[in-house]
């Protein structure tokens, strides 16, 4: 109902300046691939809490295995339970987006229970730290690259084409696809990564006029690299001596998120690492093995055999590490006119930004230097053009 104007300005409640959801006339339902990653869990709060519907996919072996961050999500399902407004507007599928049978199934439970899927979040994602050569060692090394592409490539695909028929048919929907600004930047040890996140960007980016003229929407909501790689599965394979930071001055992954991990830890076990600060015996009369400590958390990325690990993240730096997208998703979420493209943070609009602008700096040198090129016949007459 609109206000009158004679009701005093100074009366009216302020409007915020940042809303969390955009309005809407209708509660959406979510469908979330992956749901038990803490932005998946946190998005999925945020939701149910605006009085949204979420349909979370969830692997059902590691789930009853209570592998991986099953726990985190168990704990989720325990609040969901206690929340009464929220009970009736959760319902958990088993998906594996890699099976195309699962990811029928799925979609149809979720417009089984709710009449429609509104926004799909295609949230599958895992890192897979190696160099290109140290990729190439082993069969298993070998096999990591298909398995990358099979989760963060095919499994998205797959979940996308089973929600279009659905979407196309109500002539409303939209499709978001939670990447990284590695989907812009190469990095050092992270090729296998990236690439996939090229691919499914490249794939979204085609598919955005096909469904248009559907009113299905189409966005890629970029975090900065942190975000995915430590919220998701990691996998590192064995280094080469080669690629050592001795021998390779490149910023490689491994080292970068070796020392991420290592703090993550120190925050989650601070008396460890005080005892390891104060040795007891004094540097004169210590022996070689008195500074000898465990091995961090952070040397599993140096392991000499294929390591995945679940980044340990505690609950303030967990928080503090997904808000932004979280924020962002929710904003995005339905909304009548989304950005094609959204990239989370300043670091990470920066960081584009420069890339951009060194690409097209080279792309006015490769016009001046790529121009046709003209042979002038011998008599002065017209230039003949190569064919």
């Amino acid at each position: 109902m609109t206000q009158q104007n004679s009701v005093p300005s100074s009366s009216r409640p302020p409007r915020p300046r940042s809303p969390h959801f955009p309005p809407h006339n209708a509660p959406r339902v979510w469908f979330i691939t992956t749901g038990t990653s803490p932005i998946s869990i946190a998005l999925a709060r945020q939701a149910l809490e605006h009085g949204d519907y979420v349909v979370a996919g969830v692997l059902p072996i590691p789930f009853e295995k209570r592998e991986g961050q099953s726990d985190d999500f168990r704990s989720f399902l325990e609040d969901v339970k206690k929340t009464e407004r929220w009970r009736e507007r959760l319902r958990v599928v088993g998906l594996d987006g890699r099976i195309v049978g699962q990811c029928q199934a799925a979609i149809a439970e979720a417009v089984e229970a709710f009449g429609r899927i509104d926004v799909l979040l295609g949230s599958t994602s895992e890192a897979v730290i190696g160099t290109v050569e140290e990729m190439a060692q082993t069969s298993r090394t070998i096999s990591l690259v298909n398995e990358t592409f099979e989760t963060n490539f095919f499994a998205n695909v797959n979940i996308i084409k089973a929600v279009l028929p659905t979407m196309r048919q109500r002539k409303n929907g939209h499709v978001i696809m939670l990447t990284g600004i590695t989907g812009h930047l190469g990095t050092p040890g992270l090729g296998m990564y990236c690439s996939s996140q090229w691919a499914i960007e490249g794939y979204c980016d085609s598919l955005a006029y096909e469904i248009a003229p559907f009113n299905v929407k189409m966005s890629i909501v970029q975090a900065n690299m942190e975000v995915n790689v430590l919220t998701n599965r990691m996998t590192s394979v064995p280094p080469l001596p080669e690629y050592s930071q001795a021998e390779n001055p490149a910023p490689l992954a491994r080292e970068i998120f070796s020392g991420l991990l290592d703090k993550l830890d120190q925050v989650n076990n601070p008396s460890t690492f005080a005892e390891d600060k104060s040795p007891t015996t004094s540097s004169s009369t210590a022996s070689p093995d008195t500074f000898m400590h465990e091995p961090s958390i952070g040397d599993l990325l140096s392991s000499d055999t294929v390591t995945s690990l679940y980044p340990p993240l505690p609950s303030v730096v967990k928080a503090s590490l997904i808000a932004e997208t979280v924020h962002a998703l929710t904003a995005i979420g339905g909304h009548d006119n989304p950005p094609a493209r959204h990239i989370v943070g300043f670091e990470g609009v920066t960081a584009v930004k420069e890339k951009l602008k060194t690409t097209s700096e080279e792309l006015e040198d490769f016009i001046e230097v790529s121009n046709a090129v003209d042979i002038t016949r011998d008599d002065g007459q017209t230039p003949m053009m190569l064919d």
